[in-house]
C-alpha cells in the first residue's frame, strides 16, 4: 500500500504519501490564496523525500472539505487527474474527519475551521474516527458547544464563543492520509472525490441587461 495524501480546503496545502504503517514524507505550506501553484510542487517533495514515483502509488485521497470553492476544486480536480495519469484509485475525505483524526482525542468534540464570512464549517464527532453529526456551517455564537472540546483553526479564531485549544488547526496531510490507510487496511469503503458544498457558489449567471426605451 502507498497512500498519496492531500488537502487544499483551508490555507493549508499539504500532502503526505504513507506505507500502510507509517508516513514517510510529509510537507505543508500555508498560503489561502496559491493552492493551484503550490500543491503539485508539494506532492512532488513529498514524493521525492520519500524516494517514490507517481506510478508507484496506490491510492489517491483527496479532501473534499467543506472549504473554498476554488480551492476544494484545486485539491479533487487533481486527484481526478492524477488517478487517471496513473490507474490508482481516487477518494474523498472529509477535511474535518482529518482535523478530528490528528486530535487524538478519544471523548465527544466538535472540530471546526474557518468559513470565512465571520462562519465557520464544523461537525459534530464520537472520537478521532467517528463523525456523529455534520458537517455543517454556522456563525461560531450558534455552534452548539455545550461544554465540548473545539478543535481545529475555527477555536483560534473565535476562542470567545469556541474556547482554546492546542490541537492541530488544519488537516494536515500525514493525518489524511494515516486515516486513509486505516480505512482501506479494514476495509472501509471511502467516498468518491467529490467536494462538500454548504453554500451556493458567490458567482452568478448574469441577468439579462434591461430594456431602455426613449
Amino acid at each position: 500500500m502507498l497512500v498519496l495524501a492531500f488537502d487544499t480546503a483551508t490555507p493549508a496545502v499539504t500532502a503526505a504519501l504513507h506505507d500502510g504503517a507509517s508516513v514517510l514524507a510529509e510537507s505543508t505550506v500555508l498560503d489561502a490564496r496559491r493552492h493551484g501553484e503550490l500543491l503539485i510542487p508539494t506532492i512532488e517533495k513529498v514524493l521525492s523525500e520519500a524516494g517514490a514515483a507517481l506510478r508507484d502509488v496506490t491510492a489517491i485521497v483527496a479532501g473534499s472539505g467543506p472549504g473554498p470553492y476554488t480551492g476544494l476544486r484545486v485539491g479533487l480536480m487533481t486527484a481526478q487527474a492524477l488517478s487517471t495519469a496513473v490507474g490508482a484509485p481516487a477518494y474523498g475525505i472529509c477535511s474535518l474527519d482529518a482535523v478530528a483524526y490528528g486530535s487524538g482525542l478519544t471523548q465527544e468534540f466538535l472540530v471546526a475551521t474557518d468559513a470565512r464570512r465571520k462562519e465557520v464549517f464544523w461537525a459534530r464527532y464520537a472520537d478521532l474516527r467517528n463523525r456523529l453529526a455534520g458537517p455543517f456551517v454556522d456563525r461560531p455564537a450558534d455552534v452548539p458547544v455545550e461544554g465540548l472540546a473545539v478543535v481545529g483553526a475555527g477555536a483560534g479564531l473565535y476562542p470567545d464563543f469556541l474556547g482554546e485549544t492546542d490541537a492541530p488547526p488544519y488537516p494536515y496531510g500525514g493525518f489524511m492520509a494515516a486515516l486513509a490507510a486505516e480505512r482501506l487496511a479494514a476495509g472501509v469503503a471511502l467516498d468518491e472525490p467529490r467536494p462538500i458544498y454548504l453554500r451556493r457558489p458567490d458567482a452568478v449567471v448574469p441577468k439579462p441587461p434591461k430594456k431602455v426605451t426613449a
